[in-house]
């Protein structure tokens, strides 16, 4: 088939039912001056292999995008991480983000809520509303989103382990405005085998794990279509210090582990695949991020087709969210941590995110303040509005240099995820603890190279300068803690107590029959269950992790 004619077919299907769903931002893109830019530019000649390697967007194998005309539709999603202290602090900064123009939520919760315990267990000593938001109850979670409609704004929530538990709450919490779970949109994280190997937030074994994030993709495929079920993340295996290549393979691997389960478990490929997301670093290295987000979205499209046979396009299609990297940001001339987050944001929107949030330069020192708030989400705003670079889909695409990277990442990765399955599989690499050393040797060598002065960190080992203003900084009030606790005691003062008892008791059976939890879950959340009650119940099923 020529050029030609493969291009009128594209043209004709693909690209012609995007813009009839998704019109063009422009009727016509141009440089100052009057040039046209072009919706996509390719070579004068092109053979089978092109079209086997990168093809057109919105068509397999999806090297150069999802979408046909990715970001002259609509920009990526502006999602600003966001969560502190009490829910009600938390409420405010996202109606200021909202204001600020951000166009969806990103959820962070503290410590305990992302272990399973409630703010006044022992355990929570000193950590209340320190890294997140504290969520206790159902109540705390009708505060983190009062005057937040759930049926326009696109919600992420960075939760793993207890992840069913936070879901339910938000399903809740909508049933209150009104708004069924079929109008949800948003993403969970819910991915806990990078917890086992780069982050450290999990709770039961692996094998109970791995069949709670089951029971969610079986309910929301039935009843929460328009959601992301998983977001699974290499992110924090790149955070922990693993190489661009490894965070490919380790994070496909979970993802087929997952997919495998869920097969495992009779749910119907084409039914809960479409609703599989992913979370990647954007690192400083501008060109190898953009070579990795092609490969990453090409390597995982041949696995659905080939290995999984899904027969769906959506079910080929990698979705992912991007952040900015936290590890890259220094302490020192903390002013050029927002260089640094440009090159990575850039990074993230030549290689077609979907949705991305930018770290605030001020966050190697604490949470960020309004103002770096405000700078980061402005970046994300001038690279969309006035750097051209989403007026044209895919345009590093051709150079020899990424795409010469780009296979190679593909390759590495691909031969990495066929040892991981030679030694039988992620959980038993996890338990032999092959991934936690492949990312502790990557990270050992990449520190060694910054102090022994062959890799350069402007302000860090070069170019240092005496500091001595003192940058404004977010402090949290100690009395957060408190006040927490104390709300949480009101909470089981003023609820029916007899019918949590009633409700914990029944999804402690389910628990040990094997059931599907959402609904139990559910239930016990509508009667101000706390998410330590809830947890204490499933550990009391199915144990904890000990590394």
């Amino acid at each position: 088939m020529s050029r030609d004619k493969k291009h009128s077919d594209w043209q004709e299907n693909e690209l012609a039912a995007s813009l009839s769903r998704f019109p063009e931002r422009k009727e016509e893109f141009s440089l100052h001056g009057g040039a046209e830019i072009p919706r996509l530019a390719l070579p004068d000649t092109i053979d089978e292999d092109y079209y086997e390697h990168l093809g057109f967007p919105g068509q397999y194998p999806y090297t150069r995008g999802v979408q046909p005309t990715m970001y002259r539709a609509r920009f990526w999603t502006m999602r600003q991480y966001a969560g502190f202290s009490s829910a009600a602090e938390s409420n405010k900064r996202y109606r200021y983000l909202l204001e600020q123009g951000t166009t969806g939520l990103s959820v962070a919760f503290d410590l305990p809520t992302q272990i399973g315990y409630d703010s006044d267990d022992a355990m929570s000593l000193g950590e209340v509303g320190k890294v997140g938001v504290a969520i206790d109850t159902l109540a705390d979670m009708e505060m983190l989103f009062k005057n937040i409609p759930l049926d326009k704004i696109s919600t992420s929530m960075t939760i793993n382990s207890p992840a069913i538990i936070l879901l339910a709450m938000y399903i809740v919490v909508a049933e209150k405005q009104s708004v069924p779970a079929d109008k949800l949109r948003g993403t969970i994280q819910n991915d806990v085998l990078k917890e086992y190997v780069a982050r450290g937030t999990y709770i039961f074994p692996p094998g109970p794990s791995l069949g709670l994030i089951t029971d969610i993709f079986q309910w929301c495929s039935a009843n929460m279509p328009l959601f992301n079920t998983i977001s699974i993340s290499g992110y924090h295996i790149r955070e922990a210090g693993s190489t661009a290549t490894q965070e490919v393979a380790f994070t496909l691997a979970n993802g087929i582990t997952y997919v495998q389960t869920a097969l495992d478990a009779g749910l119907e490929l084409d039914h809960f695949a479409r609703r599989l997301a992913f979370f990647f670093n954007a690192s400083s290295n501008l060109l190898e991020e953009v070579a990795k987000f092609r490969a990453a979205r090409r390597l995982w499209a041949r696995l659905m087709k080939n290995r999984f046979e899904a027969r769906k396009p959506s079910s080929m299609m990698m979705r992912f969210h991007t952040q900015t990297a936290g590890s890259s940001l220094a302490a020192q001339q903390i002013d050029n941590n927002i260089v640094r987050v440009t090159i990575q944001a850039l990074a993230a929107v030549f290689g077609g995110t979907q949705s991305l949030h930018t770290n605030s330069r001020d966050e190697a020192l604490s949470l960020p303040t309004e103002d770096s708030v405000r700078t980061a989400l402005r970046t994300q705003q001038i690279i969309a509005h006035e750097s051209g670079v989403a007026d044209t889909v895919d345009p590093f695409a051709g150079s020899y240099y990424i795409e010469q990277l780009t296979d190679s990442i593909e390759l590495a990765a691909a031969d990495l995820i066929s040892k991981i399955e030679q030694k039988g599989g992620v959980v038993a690499c996890i338990e032999d603890g092959f991934i936690q050393r492949q990312i502790e040797q990557a990270a050992y060598d990449y520190q060694k190279e910054i102090e022994v002065g062959e890799r350069i960190i402007v302000g860090v080992n070069k170019f240092q300068i005496e500091e001595e203003d003192k940058p404004e900084l977010l402090r949290m009030n100690p009395a957060v803690e408190s006040a927490q606790i104390a709300a949480l005691q009101k909470v089981r003062d003023r609820r029916n107590n007899d019918d949590v008892q009633s409700r914990l008791t029944t999804l402690k059976i389910a628990a040990e029959s094997g059931s599907n939890l959402m609904e139990p879950i559910i239930a016990a959340v509508r009667s101000y269950a706390s998410i330590g009650e809830i947890c204490t119940v499933l550990r009391g099923v199915f144990g904890e992790y000990r590394d």
